[in-house]
């Protein structure tokens, strides 16, 4: 382990990121399980990479063949690529009519900024304080943005959990949304032509919080009286991950535009950025906008075989299952552990929120992580996120079933049991 940590180093640069203070060394996985180069066997409680099970054999049989066939760049006429966008485009509202593909979410981010843009004439983009949207120059602006100047300007994320010690006394949805009002009043006043707004709909990074009734449907109301447009980021929240096709569907709300992605390929880069035809178009027209390695008849093939599995194994439906089974399980045991003070989330996404006392709600992020390194020793991989990284954060593939939930709160117990020794 030391000697490939002390290779990874020198080829990567000291820093690249790694989870867990002692890593895991991963050579081998199917399904919901991973396999560590020393033996050791781990059940897969984080990767949506994977999404329908590592190394499902549909998509590996669908992406093998049509790499031994062909795959070429996306200025030729290919039929499977068509298949796939009609495919996915028809798990949306109607209001999602036309696609570009990109590889990573990052770019779908990007894509999603640009076409707000070309579409408004506008540069100001609203995003959360504690948010996570990619890795490129102007995406990562939007990263725990605290700016209330410039053409990015955050807002504070909605949260239930805190709102009251807050501000006392004061109405959530009335005090968030006035929030979203305020800053699009500044752009105003300060000269920058308002594009829109993006979030993730779940608000997944600032981990899952409880948020007032209405306010996403609102908020965008609010974004397209002012001209904007409004963004839902699904890299996280899609694909089924919350029991329905799209985390923007448990919000009852419409966006404009939508952006995909790591889910969509299972481990083949894939992503995508839709919205209605003339946004999509209009987008073409203004950026000429090309990706070497999108539209490609390789992603055709991993994006049709992730739908396939979603649906012939019926895939929405268990994750709805399981996934409400698995926060019930977990509920109780906040009566006998004071620092557990949460359990929120939808579908196969787990927050479980960690504090040092419950009265002042203050974020724990040492104990979290002294959770996920206790639950590792015993088999299950996790991390600590959300906007204070003191979330105990469960995203495991869709294909998570009944067995091993059980087995997770079996664990989960022998971790509470142990927690102060």
């Amino acid at each position: 382990m030391t000697d490939v940590k002390s290779r990874r180093d020198a080829v990567f640069g000291a820093g690249s990121t790694l989870f867990y203070d002692e890593p895991v060394h991963i050579v081998r996985g199917e399904g919901v399980t991973l396999h560590a180069a020393d033996g050791t066997r781990f059940v897969d409680m984080y990767n949506n990479v994977p999404s329908v099970g590592h190394c499902h054999p549909h998509v590996v049989e669908a992406v093998s063949k049509q790499l031994g066939t062909l795959n070429v760049h996306n200025r030729y006429l290919h039929e499977a690529i068509l298949e796939y966008g009609e495919r996915l485009i028809g798990t949306h509202h109607d209001g999602i009519e036309s696609v570009v593909f990109s590889c990573t979410g990052t770019e779908a981010n990007e894509v999603a900024l640009m076409m707000a843009r070309a579409a408004t004439g506008g540069q100001g983009i609203i995003c959360t304080d504690a948010a996570y949207h990619g890795n490129s120059t102007e995406v990562r602006r939007l990263n725990k943005c605290t700016s209330q100047t410039g053409d990015i300007r955050s807002v504070p994320f909605p949260d239930l959990f805190r709102f009251d010690l807050q501000h006392p006394g004061a109405d959530p949805l009335t005090c968030y949304l006035g929030e979203i009002e305020k800053t699009i009043a500044g752009f105003q006043k300060d000269g920058v032509p308002f594009a829109g707004l993006l979030f993730c709909p779940i608000f997944a990074n600032e981990g899952l919080p409880s948020i007032p009734d209405g306010f996403l449907p609102e908020a965008a109301r609010l974004v397209r009286e002012a001209g904007g447009v409004f963004i839902c980021d699904e890299v996280q929240a899609g694909l089924c991950r919350t029991g329905n096709w799209w985390g923007y569907e448990i919000q009852g709300v419409e966006p404009d535009i939508v952006s995909m992605g790591k889910p969509l390929g299972a481990g083949m880069p894939l992503a995508a950025t839709a919205g209605r035809r003339d946004l999509v178009e209009n987008f073409r027209k203004k950026t000429r906008y090309f990706n070497t390695f999108a539209s490609t008849p390789a992603q055709a093939a991993a994006g049709n075989a992730v739908l396939d599995v979603i649906q012939s194994e019926q895939l929405l439906a268990s994750v709805t299952r399981v996934g409400d089974w698995l926060r019930s399980a977990l509920m109780p045991f906040m009566d006998r552990c004071e620092p557990m003070a949460d359990v929120r989330g939808d579908g196969l996404f787990v927050s479980i929120e960690w504090v040092k006392d419950r009265q002042s709600r203050e974020p724990d992020m040492a104990g979290a992580r002294k959770v996920v390194d206790m639950l590792k020793a015993r088999g299950f991989l996790t991390s600590n996120a959300g906007a204070y990284n003191n979330n105990v954060k469960l995203r495991p593939p869709l294909v998570f079933a009944q067995q091993e939930a059980e087995a997770f709160i079996g664990a989960f117990q022998d971790v509470l049991d142990h927690l102060d020794h």
